[in-house]
């Protein structure tokens, strides 16, 4: 029998996914919110880790969708389960590890025939997604201004926001704010960044810093 665990903050949905997943004789192991949630439950019970876990592309408690699917992807085939319309970060989850992608929208039968696909280590079908991600731009450019990205340049390297002021020659406040709009930026276009090493990652993702943290030329 194929084990399920499914993480979605939304109940409603957890509760119809559960009862299909029942009907088609598979195992719903684990419905909970959160992939924290889900490791604490497992490692306090001892049970086995699922054959798939299908994870909500963005959930309510701040986490991002890069640090769940590596932190499921271990022991599990992670099948993320999303409306379509954040190509960026469905981007960021199959470069994360995450197997596959099923649409929200997708009739029920499609993702009891992923599961059951994905538990076997059969590819999934993502011609369609695929399309929308190698299409999607907005990955590749969060539009920093050129104050924005030397702010961003200097204190991803690791210096202090302070430090970083004082050598642009403007105020802590301002600096502070470039790097807040920042944050915002890479958030909308599904790179949130909420962390200095996360905006680090996409400073080396954008070629603001090398990979040694040292700043680049850009």
């Amino acid at each position: 029998m194929i084990r399920v665990a499914l993480v979605d903050d939304h109940e409603s949905v957890r509760l119809g996914l559960e009862a299909a997943i029942r009907r088609a004789d598979q195992e719903v192991v684990f419905s909970g919110a959160t992939v924290s949630e889900y490791l604490a439950r497992r490692t306090a019970e001892g049970w086995p880790s699922p054959d798939v876990v299908l994870l909500d592309l963005t959930l309510g408690d701040g986490t991002t969708v890069t640090e769940n699917v590596v932190r499921l992807a271990v022991d599990s085939a992670v099948i993320i389960h999303s409306v379509a319309d954040r190509p960026a970060a469905v981007r960021e989850a199959l470069a994360a590890g995450a197997v596959g992608v099923v649409s929200k929208s997708s009739p029920i039968d499609e993702v009891i025939d992923a599961i059951g696909a994905a538990a076997r280590g059969e590819p999934l079908n993502n011609v369609e997604w695929a399309s929308a991600v190698e299409g999607d731009r907005a990955f590749a450019d969060a539009q920093l201004s050129s104050r924005e990205r030397e702010v961003l340049r200097l204190y991803a390297a690791g210096l202090p926001l302070k430090v970083v002021a004082d050598r642009l020659g403007v105020a802590y406040s301002t600096a502070k704010e470039n790097i807040t709009r920042v944050r915002v930026k890479y958030t909308e276009v599904g790179r949130p960044a909420p962390t200095k090493v996360d905006l680090l990652k996409r400073a080396m993702e954008d070629g603001l810093v090398d990979p040694a943290g040292e700043p680049g030329a850009r």
